[in-house]
This record gives structure tokens, sequence and C-alpha cells, in this order.
């Protein structure tokens, strides 16, 4: 059945794009150019391509389960609706530990940007790219701040996303054709060991650790609010490819724009593009070029585009803890929702608390927590594939108002593509996220017995797979070649080859196992075709359950 109007707020298509581009643009393009081009050289242009294809390839696999399951906060509940409950959690934890992470990264943004401001205290936030104590306690002021502003209503910032984006869309546009302006330097992109001078294997490190993965991001806005569209089976792989779309032309002319105008001075002096190392890259760079107008103007943008993704991030990471508080993973408290404000409270309280501990642990500068928050993106992708390839066999008659062409081959192609993008994060980042995720399962045994299962072996069978593969691909991880991150035991290209095939394999049997779940009954009743509407299904109790996951926009 289609599910009822009761969790659609007409959000329209253009509402739906802006929601998508807005959280695309959240600190990415202030810091992904540069980090890239570091790392990669003029070859991050190829980085960005691929790595748009690469979302997209997942995005569109999100858009089929999207569109048959348009509920609140979809994307950490299809685990569960696949799977059962024990690899449900596990996948709801890892896409909540991802969105979570983004609630800090983004007052980073805000604070490295504030140190080219022209004033003493504003340059001792930053040293050797690295926030200071006074630099962490002003990103804690930063994140604080915004969270007490979505604390009191997250709806009523909401109302102003659609300007807020379109100014955040201004602003790169306005820094691109100033920086090529000032002067553009065409040897710029084969001086210094030439188009890819640190070799092709860093353009696919910069795929997953320079900030390209986590800037496109932001799609899974559309996946998690499509159900508020009027027609989500046309709204979310429309509101996908024009999001991603729009958001690749304007990185690739941010990173054009970045390299070009670097002075070939300043890259000769820094020995090529590794050496360019700048604590706030187009802020700097404008410094360096004499375009002081262009310098406030980014560090205006430097506090609208991270404030304004953060107003997603709070909202978002709310609603998919409150996700797993229904499931019974999480305490049942933290999915109480505010009667007056439409908020959930103690999830927020959760989120910030997280937010704190990254900000005080690894949280030291931007580059360094997005390497590691890029790779939990990706492992909070691999469902989508895998969902496809299990509805497909297990639920021919759901309704599907968007179908992926050519399934049975993108799905696996798509789900290799995952683990090799997880393998390229480098090493100890896979392990650090592989780690991460497992302390789920623990935590999953000890809630089912405290609820009295005693099939323990039943409730986990079909949670294996996942185990094995993050256990492998970290193993692999360690020992590949030192170009991501490895001991060198196993030769580079042999690496990639072996995660990719190996990863065909996980793909099959996490199909497999959803299909035997299934047949022994462990998903539960189905939130579309058992006869009940999505209001019914949707994890948030309460008249204004939906208002947190409409605001979750940037």
């Amino acid at each position: 059945m289609d599910v009822s109007a009761a969790n659609r707020k007409g959000l329209s298509l253009f509402a739906l794009i802006m929601i998508g581009l807005g959280s695309i643009f959240g600190s990415g393009w202030l810091f992904g150019a540069g980090q890239a081009a570091q790392v990669a050289g003029p070859a991050a242009l190829v980085a960005w391509v691929i790595g748009a294809i690469f979302i997209g390839m997942i995005a569109m696999s999100y858009a089929e389960v999207g569109a048959a399951y348009p509920l609140p906060g979809a994307m950490a509940r299809f685990g569960s609706i696949s799977h059962g409950p024990v690899l449900g959690f596990v996948t709801g934890w890892a896409v909540w530990i991802a969105t979570a992470s983004l609630i800090p990264i983004e007052s980073i943004a805000g604070t490295q940007y504030m140190a080219s401001w022209n004033f003493g205290w504003a340059r001792g936030l930053v040293e050797d790219g690295h926030l200071t104590a006074t630099g962490i306690g002003m990103a804690l002021l930063l994140t604080v701040a915004l969270w007490l502003a979505c604390y009191w209503s997250v709806a009523l910032l909401a109302r102003a996303n659609n300007l807020l984006t379109l100014v955040k869309f201004a602003i790169p546009i306005i820094a691109i054709a100033a920086l090529i302006a000032s002067g553009f330097h065409t040897g710029n992109f084969t001086a210094h060991g030439g188009f890819a001078p640190n070799g092709w294997s860093a353009v696919l490190t910069a795929v997953s650790a320079s900030g390209v993965v986590f800037a496109f991001n932001g799609f899974q806005a559309v996946v998690n609010l499509g159900g508020n569209a009027k027609n989500p089976g046309r709204a979310i792989p429309l509101a996908l490819v024009g999001a991603l779309s729009l958001g690749l032309i304007i990185y690739l002319a941010l990173q054009v724009a970045f390299l070009g105008s670097v002075p070939p001075e300043r890259l000769a002096e820094a020995g090529g593009w590794h050496g360019v190392n700048f604590a706030s890259p187009f802020a700097d760079l404008a410094k360096l070029l004499m375009l002081h107008w262009v310098v406030t103007l980014l560090q205006f943008g430097a506090f609208i585009s991270p404030s304004g993704a953060n107003i997603g991030n709070v909202a978002s990471s709310a609603y998919l803890a409150q996700n797993l508080a229904e499931t019974g993973f999480f305490p049942k408290k933290i999915a109480e929702v505010h009667p007056r404000y439409g908020v959930a409270r103690p999830a927020m309280w959760l989120n910030l608390a997280f937010s704190v501990l990254l900000l005080l642990t690894i949280g030291h500068s931007w580059e360094a927590l997005a390497s590691v928050v890029s790779a939990a993106m990706v492992v909070s992708y691999l469902m989508g594939p895998i969902a496809v390839g299990v509805f497909r066999k297990t639920k021919p008659g759901l309704p599907r108002p968007f179908r992926l062409p050519a399934a049975a081959v993108l799905c696996p192609l798509t789900f290799a593509f995952a683990a090799c993008a997880l393998y390229w994060s480098k090493w100890p980042n896979t392990g650090k996220v592989a780690l991460l995720t497992l302390v789920s399962l623990p935590i999953a045994a000890i809630v089912l017995r405290r609820k009295g299962e005693r099939n323990l072996a039943k409730q986990f069978a079909p949670a294996w797979w996942m185990a094995a593969f993050l256990l492998w691909t970290g193993l692999v991880s360690a020992l590949g070649s030192p170009e991501f991150g490895g001991h060198g035991v196993i030769p580079g290209g042999l690496d990639t080859a072996l995660v990719g095939v190996s990863a065909l394999g996980f793909y099959f049997w996490a199909v497999r196992a959803g299909v035997r779940a299934h047949q022994a009954g462990l998903p539960g009743p189905d939130p579309v075709l058992d006869g009940r509407d999505a209001s019914e299904a949707a994890p948030v109790p309460g008249p204004r359950a939906a208002e947190p996951s409409a605001a979750a926009v940037s």
C-alpha cells in the first residue's frame, strides 16, 4: 500500500533539491579543494568526478528503497527491515555515528576560518594546522550555541532554509569568479610532478580521506526527508540527481579556481602541492592574493555554511537516535519529543555529549576528523545496495515508485565500490571505524539478553556478514600497500583488487542472510506491506514528531 499523507508535508521538488544542495554545501567546500590538492595535486579534479559517481551509485540504490519506504530517518531503518533487529542496530549505529560526528566538524571548520581574522586572539585559535586549547574551546562554544538554538526550536530555524541555501550557494560562486579573475596560472596543472604528482593511488585516497565523500554526504538528507515530498517516487531520484549534479559542478569549479590561483612562486617554495598547507584554504589564498573583500566574504561564509549545515546535523542525528531508542537498543527516554517545541531533547543531549567527546579527543583539526568521519560515512552507505537486493527477492509485491535499472549488476558493483572506498580511507582510519562499528555487537547482545532473548545465535545470524566484512577489510588495510597506510605485505594494485573481488562475495552473503532472516521472521511486520500507514511505522510518537525531520536541512 501507499503510505498515507500523514508523513507527507508537501515538500516540493525544488525544496527537496535545496535541502540536498544545502546539506552538500557545509564545510566541505571550505576545505575540500585545498585538502584534495595537497593529497592528489591537479588530479584532485578526477577525485571529485569519481566521488560523485560513487555517491550517485549509492544514492540511486537508496532512492529505490527510500521511495518504497518513505519513513522518517529512513537510512537508519533499512537494516532492520531487511535483516532484523541486530543488523538494524549495527547499521543504525553506523549511520548515527557518521551523522552525529558532523556536528563538531562543522564547528571546527568555523573556528579554523576564524583564525584568518585580523585579531591576535583569533590567530591563536590554530597553530600548525591544529586547534589550540583556545581553538577547541571556541569550537565547543559554537557547537553549544547552535545546539541551544535547535534545542528551543529546530522548525523555526528550518523555515529560513531556502534563503540560507541560496546565500551559501552564492558565496562560493563569487569566490570562484574573484580568484580566477585575480590571475589564473595554467602552468600549475602540469608543474611540480605533472597532473598527478603523487600517483593515482593518491587520487583514490583523496576520494575517501580528503573531504570528497564528506562533501557529497548531504544526499542523505534527501533520502531521510523524501517521505515528506508530494510525490516521493518522483521527487527522491530527481532531487538526488539535481543536488549531486549541481554540487559536482560547483566543487569542480572550486577545485579549478584553487589550483589555478595559487601563485607559482608559492607552489615552488612549498616544493609542490604536498607542501601547500593552508589552515583556512580559500581565505588564506585570498589573503595571499590581496583580495581582502573576498577574505571577508569567505569569513562570513565560514559561519553561514557550517552553521547552516549543523541545523540539519543536529536534527538528523537526533532523529537517528530516536530510531535506535524505538527499536529498544537505546533507552526509551531518548525518543521522548517535547510537546511544545517538537524536538527530541534527550536525543539532542546524547548527541551533544558525543560531539564534546569527539572535540576533546580526535577533533583537533577539520582534516583529522574529516578523514575518520568519511570512512564512517562509507560504512553507513553499505546497506543501500544490499537492501535493494534483499527486497527484490523477499518483497516482489512492494510498491516501488522508483526502480533501479539493472539492479542485479549495479548493486553488487556499488557495494564493491563502497568497500574499495573504505579501503582507500587508509589505515588506521579503516581500523578505527571498523572497531567503532563493531562495538555495537556486544551492546546488542546485552540488550537482547536483558529483554529475555534466549536464542542469540538466531538473532545474530543475519549480522555476521557485516562483522566479517569489517574485520576482513581492516586486515587487508593493515597489510596493504603503504600508499594506503598499510605495512606493504600485500602489494599495491593487488590490495584494491582483493578488496573489490572479495566484496562481491560479501554482497551475496549479505543478500542471502537477508532472505534467510525473512524466512525466519526476524524483520517483523513490514511498515508498508502489513497494512499500517507510515505514521504508525514512524519511530517517533506524538503529533509533532515529524517536525525535527523536516528541519533536517542545512
